[in-house]
This record gives structure tokens, sequence and C-alpha cells, in this order.
């Protein structure tokens, strides 16, 4: 197994990224408000002209692009066919619609406006001494926002190679490693880089006004999205072909809108307000040599969980953060002068907790995945469940797994709430008996009758008492057994009497 993100975009924002900053920066620089649009065009023209001198200088290619192509594929074969280790691979410019500024006239003085417009777009591949081959893309207009696009399994490769480990990497993704230890050493490297000072460095580079008009002024770096990939490599890819159909299977039958939002760190509560869908598509390579695999997309509002066979011998499962806001990290409030949860934001200082975010979610998909991995070891463990167990010097009845009512049990205890902090009594009286109870006598039966359940779950170790609390949590051993359960009652037997008939 790897771990390591892929995907990396980080956008840099000007001070002058909103009306009244450009408008103190037009005042600065003498140039009135109504000659606003003969100013920006020649700024446009001197900071094409300067990236094109930059990377004619490095004796790359330059080109303006009709129609949209595959630009990093391009720059990628350019970059192994010449051998280009450092430095300036390509460079291209398009048309494209970008958010930018007019001038509004109205009720008091004219000012300036947000707009879209089409412009000139650069972009400059190169391969950078630390992160492998990335690319900088910069809006010609203002407010010059730019971007950096990165890659952690570049960045990674960059570091076996200082090392002298062996590796091989085909479609982005490691499909040989002589040591994973070493490897995963050189991925937890990448959050803790010094990204103000890189990010920086490559925007002094291609944007010639932070010399002069905006000389002393820096760009404010946010981590746009991030892609964090967990990959599990396979000896043979015979044995993850014939296993990733039942994963398939079993995440569209078994994982609920509560269990992706589990993954995700997050508990289902009535404030909750967005979607949570599941998606299966197939992934297409669109050069016609590449694996074409089938993946599986949870999305929580435009945040993601995916799972795909990323190549024949590599299952990869992948969390996509675009909304950091709805997770939390811990972080100085002056207010109350102490360290408290709060949202997480997108400054490029907090990568490191992306990393720690997604992480957590990939590793947790995985532990749910686990039901499918041994079926001969899962039937030994469901047939222990069809005998009496001992609980506290007294017999427990067997449980039957396929029965209506085990069936409800095993889903109120599962149910994706209960996972991050455990369910009391009361939470699984709640799941099992929808309406409220008529008398407290009532009340009080219903106690007991959940009290006998949860013993009987404990006395088969499917869950498991919380130390210190009032709370139980689901076993592994639980997590895979009540799953498979429900998955062969409600997919699997189904299918196959269907079949059989």
């Amino acid at each position: 197994m790897l771990s390591c993100f892929d995907r990396l975009i980080f956008r840099g924002h000007l001070p002058l990224s909103y009306p009244r900053g450009l408008e103190g920066f037009l005042h600065r620089q003498g140039v009135l408000l109504k000659d606003f649009k003969h100013y920006a065009p020649k700024i446009a023209e001197r900071v094409k002209a300067h990236v094109k001198e930059q990377v004619e200088r490095a004796g790359a290619p330059f080109r303006h692009l009709p129609r949209k192509v595959r630009m990093e594929e391009e720059a990628r074969q350019r970059a192994e066919k010449l051998h280009i280790r450092a430095g300036i691979v390509c460079g291209f410019a398009q048309l494209e619609t970008c958010r930018t500024y007019r001038l509004a006239y109205g009720e008091g003085r004219p000012r300036l406006k947000k707009d879209f417009r089409r412009c000139t777009v650069l972009y400059v591949f190169l391969m950078h001494p630390l992160l492998g081959l990335i690319h900088v893309k910069l809006e010609t207009w203002f407010p010059l926002t730019m971007q950096v696009y990165a890659n952690g399994h570049d960045f990674v490769a960059k570091k076996l190679d200082v090392l002298g480990v062996p590796y091989s990497l085909a479609d982005n993704a490691f499909v040989a490693i002589k040591d994973f230890k070493a490897a995963q050493a050189c991925a937890d490297r990448l959050p803790k880089q010094n990204w103000p000072k890189l990010l920086g460095a490559l925007a002094r580079q291609f944007n010639p006004l932070l010399a002069q008009e905006l000389k002393g002024q820096d760009y404010y770096w946010v981590t746009d999205q991030s892609e964090y990939a967990t990959d599990v490599l396979f000896k043979e890819g015979k044995v993850l072909a014939a296993l990733y159909p039942r994963l398939v299977e079993h995440a569209l039958a078994c994982f609920s809108a509560e269990d992706v939002l589990k993954f995700l760190g997050r508990k289902l509560r009535g404030n909750f307000a967005g979607e949570v869908r599941t998606h299966v598509g197939r992934v297409r390579a669109h050069d016609g040599k590449r694996f074409e695999g089938v993946r599986v997309k949870h999305a929580m509002k435009s945040n993601l969980l995916k799972m795909y066979n990323k190549t024949a011998w590599v299952l990869r499962i992948e969390t996509v953060l675009n909304d950091p806001t709805e997770f939390r990290v811990r972080r100085w409030q002056k207010s109350r002068r102490a360290l408290t949860w709060q949202p997480l934001r997108k400054g490029v200082a907090w990568l490191w907790r992306y990393a720690e975010v997604s992480r957590s979610a990939n590793g947790r998909y995985l532990a749910a995945l686990a039901a499918v991995d041994n079926d001969r070891a899962t039937r030994e463990q469901i047939d222990r469940l069809t005998k009496p167990a001992p609980f506290r010097g007294a017999a427990k009845r067997a449980l039957q797994p396929l029965s209506p009512a085990d069936q409800e049990l095993f889903k109120a205890v599962l149910r994706g709430e209960h996972r991050l902090h455990g369910f009391r009594n009361r939470d699984l009286a709640q799941a099992l008996y929808p309406r409220k109870a008529s008398d407290r006598a009532e009340r009080r039966r219903r106690c007991g009758r959940v009290t006998r359940l949860i013993q009987l779950l404990r006395a088969h170790h499917l869950v498991a008492k919380i130390a210190g609390s009032r709370r139980y949590r689901v076993t592994p051993l639980g997590e895979r057994l009540m799953m498979t359960a429900i998955y062969v009652r409600h997919h699997y037997l189904p299918k196959e009497l269907h079949e059989t008939a």
C-alpha cells in the first residue's frame, strides 16, 4: 500500500483580487478608471510577451491553441523523449472565460465591477527539481490569478530517484516499488514543504508585475483542490480482476448515505443541508492504450470519495476535497485565547490537515471493504453465529443472520451515525422502535429488550462496550459479519434465486 497526494491545484490571489484593491492599485499607478479598458490590454500583452520570452529562452516551444488539446500528455511525452530533468518543457496559450473587471456607471462615481470575459490564458509546463512535472496557469487580465498544478506521485518519484530506490510508474500509479516503507516516508514529506516559498518563486518567475508595479507584494496561496490516493498494489492482476466486481457490488448494496458520511469523518445531523450521492461509471482511456476501469464515486456536497481499479494491479481509494470547511482543525481562536476546533481553511499552511482527513477517510473505506476480502473465513465466522454463545455465566441464543428480526438489528447497529462515537441503549431503541412509547412502562420494557439484544451481540463479539461510558461500538468482526449478512439477504440471494428460476 502507498498513500500520497495525487493531483494538487494551488490558486494564488493578489491583493488586487477585489474591486477596491484594484482601484487602489490603479490610483498608485496614476491610471484613471476611465482608462482601465486601455490599460488592461497593455498589461495582458506585456505578461504574454514575458512568459513567451521565458519559454523560448529555455529552448522550448510556445504556441497558441485554437482548440483544446491534452496539454499535459504532450508535455510529458516531450519531457520523456528529450530526457528533460529540470527546466521549462513547453508553453501554450488559449482563450478561456475568466473572472475579471469592467467599469460600471450608475449612481455616484464610476466603479469597477466583477465581470466575466474571454481572455488569453497562459500554460507553462516545467520539470521542477522537487515536484516533478508541474504546470503554471496564468490569466493575463486583471486580477492576474495564477494556478499551479502538481502531482504527488511525481514528487515521490523524484525522491525515490535521489534515494536510488527502483520503481515502475504507469498511468500515474506505482505498479512496483522496491522499498514501500521508503516511498511512504517520501510521500509524507509532501505536505511539510514550504509551499509559500515554492509557489512564490514560480509567481515571480512568470508574472513581471511582481518585479515592478507589485514589488514587495505576493500572492496569497490556497489549496483549490486536493486528491489524496491510497493505492493497494496486487502481486497478480487476476486476483484483483476477480475481486473488484464483488467490491463494486458490496459498495452499492451496503454503503448508505450515513456510511459515506462516516467514512469522511462526519456524523449525520438534523441540520445537514446537502446531498450524498453514489454513482458507478466506467473510466475510459482517451488514447485507447491505457487501462479502462470501473469507478464508484460517492459525493458529499462537493467533496468526493472514489474507488476504482487504476491499472490491472492497482486498487485506488481516493478522497477529493473541494470544500474543506466541511471538516475541522484545531487552531488558535483569539476571542477565547485557546486552541479550538474550527472549520478547515484553504490556506496552503493547512495542507497537512488535508492529508490527515483524506488518509483517514481512505482507511475507513478500505476497512469497510474488508468483508469482501476472505469469503472462506467469513463463512466460518457466520457459522459460529448460528450456535449459542456464553455471556457472564449464561448462554445467549444463536443468531439467525438472515431472519428479518436479526437483519433489522444489524441495520440499526450499523447505522452510519453510530460509527464515529458509538451508540447507546437509547439510540438503538429509537432505531428499532420508530414510534414513540405510549407510557413509561412501555419505555422500560423497550429498554430491557434492547439491553438483552446488546448482550446478545456482545456474546457473539459483534459489538463491544466503550470503557468508561455507556456506549458501544461495532467490532471489526461485527462490521464484516453483519454487513455480509445484509448483502447476502438483500442482494446476492435474490439474484441467485432469480437466475436459478
